[in-house]
């Protein structure tokens, strides 16, 4: 009697111990896809600052400490190719010592007719010079001369017929200057620190 009571009493607790399970299994797996989901969310949350952060730091590079540009069209020969050539422009530099423009200096500015676009011409004449402009390339050729005033530079292309420069917006402001071009790295076989070759005699 004893057996069998104990057997009834098992048989009778079974349900709810089987039930008891179930519940908890299925609390289980409805937590599972939530939690994962959760994981995955924060993951890709944390994958897309890192990228934010890595191309606000970028930017911030390239803006104000630094950057390597490839170079385009023919305004620098034979100085730089018209295509193909990576250099290395040193804008920090320039940013805590704008002064230190010298004549014969390759520069990078923003274009006076259009801001979006960053060129690179040679430094000819500074504030107080009196430049004799080279009518060479010129629609109209004039060898006239122009007194640069303060706060400003003259720029020219050193393939002068193919450029466009200081002849044609005249003097530029020191303003629009981002920075000075330091060397030149690609191609390699090609490889170059830049130095002013330029020399004056007083």
């Amino acid at each position: 009697m004893n057996r069998l009571s104990d057997v009834f009493f098992r048989l009778k607790g079974a349900p709810r111990r089987v039930y008891t399970g179930l519940r908890d299994g299925l609390r289980a797996f409805r937590a599972t896809p939530f939690k994962v989901a959760g994981r995955v969310g924060k993951n890709v949350g944390l994958t897309s600052l890192y990228l934010v952060n890595g191309a606000a730091a970028v930017h911030l590079f390239s803006d104000y400490v630094g950057n390597v540009s490839p170079m385009q069209g023919p305004s620098m020969l034979p100085t730089l190719a018209i295509d193909g050539e990576y250099v290395i422009e040193n804008i920090i530099g320039h940013r805590l010592n704008p002064s230190n423009i010298s004549r014969g200096d390759l520069i990078t500015f923003r274009s006076p007719h259009y801001h979006h676009r960053i060129v690179c011409k040679r430094v000819v004449g500074l504030a107080g010079d009196i430049v004799c402009v080279d009518p060479t390339g010129l629609k109209f050729p004039s060898s006239v001369h122009v007194l640069v005033p303060k706060g400003h530079i003259w720029v020219a292309g050193d393939n002068a017929a193919l450029s466009i420069d200081s002849r044609d917006y005249g003097p530029l402001s020191t303003a629009l200057i981002r920075g000075k071009l330091f060397a030149r790295v690609w191609p390699p076989r090609d490889a170059v620190i830049f130095r002013n070759p330029t020399t004056y005699i007083e």
